[in-house]
């Protein structure tokens, strides 16, 4: 029975879409939204040119370029951890290579479309189930107008499910290879082994299509993946607990300062209350012995006191 790696190390992506020009192209077709008649027929690999990498997450992150009989590229990206900077990365990526089509001198009017396609490992959006984002730019009053010149489209594997187990399309069986095969696979599905490309792709995947070192790299590679992603997890917990403890001594200050102004005003009122009432009653003592001088009776001192004093 075939051991098989994981078709989303760099070693294994590689062999698989990094060397073998008729499985990229089977892959690309599936998809992205290309239109019927501008499928792709052909492929040519490029040099990869240098782009800034994530310190944090530079060996976890595989690329291969290429262009097709039509001139338009493809970048195609895995990327095992999500990092916020790493949908700018596949944005400054393909716009590099937009730019790069054309000499000094050249007309605008050569520059040929460039598709960024990332399958990422990891989600980067949590507040839906979607698992297809596809970018592109757009008039904001009115989507049917846009400009395709550069088109990315991210694919997130842990949230790929196929809409039935008997989907036969290519889409959803490439994405159920990229997926589904990995050390713990015993056994492909005879539906990805019924695909020609894809069962190349198997067979790619499988330990013995490795030598001793690559699969000395291979295992380099996921430790590489643990170790980073522990650091970035510790990292997070540090942030976390800064954060808390930065965010209670500012709750602790606004308490503090809320209290204070509370205390005040409360202060305030209570002390108009009493000199209020401390008022009323020196002013009635006072009122009661004038009356008593002017020889007014207790009868009427007392309707007066009910008048102006309560």
């Amino acid at each position: 029975m075939p051991r098989y790696l994981d078709p989303k190390s760099d070693i294994v992506f590689k062999k698989i879409f990094g060397n073998q020009p008729h499985l990229l192209k089977s892959f690309l077709n599936a998809l992205l939204p290309l239109p019927i008649d501008a499928r792709i027929e052909s492929l040519e690999y490029l040099s990869p040119e240098q782009i800034p990498e994530l310190p944090a997450f530079k060996t976890t992150i595989v690329d291969v370029k290429c262009c097709d009989q039509k001139g338009r590229t493809f970048i195609v990206e895995m990327q095992i951890q999500w990092v916020p900077a790493f949908l700018e990365r596949v944005l400054f990526n393909a716009s590099a290579a937009y730019v790069r089509q054309l000499n000094r001198g050249e007309a605008y009017k050569e520059l040929q479309q460039v598709y960024g396609l990332a399958l990422l490992a990891h989600n980067f959006s949590s507040d839906d189930s979607e698992w297809y984002h596809h970018y592109k730019m757009m008039n904001i009053k009115n989507h049917e107008k846009t400009l395709d010149d550069i088109q990315l489209v991210l694919v997130e594997l842990r949230k790929f499910k196929p809409v039935t187990l008997q989907d036969k399309r290519l889409s959803v069986l490439w994405l159920r290879f990229m997926s589904e095969i990995d050390e713990k696979t015993r056994e492909a599905d005879s539906e990805l082994e019924a695909v020609p490309e894809i069962a190349e792709a198997l067979a790619l995947a499988q330990e013995a299509a490795y030598t001793p070192k690559e699969l000395v790299s291979y295992s380099a590679y996921w430790d590489a993946v643990s170790t980073q992603r522990t650091l970035i997890e510790g990292s997070l917990d540090v942030g976390f607990n800064q954060g808390f403890e930065a965010g209670r001594e500012i709750g602790l200050e606004k308490g503090r300062e809320a209290g204070l102004e509370i205390g005040v005003k409360e202060g305030r009122a209570e002390g108009r209350a009493e000199g209020r009432t401390e008022g009323r009653t020196e002013g009635r003592a006072e009122v009661i012995e004038k009356l008593k001088e002017a020889g007014v009776l207790d009868g009427k001192i007392a309707e007066v006191l009910n008048k102006y004093f309560f």
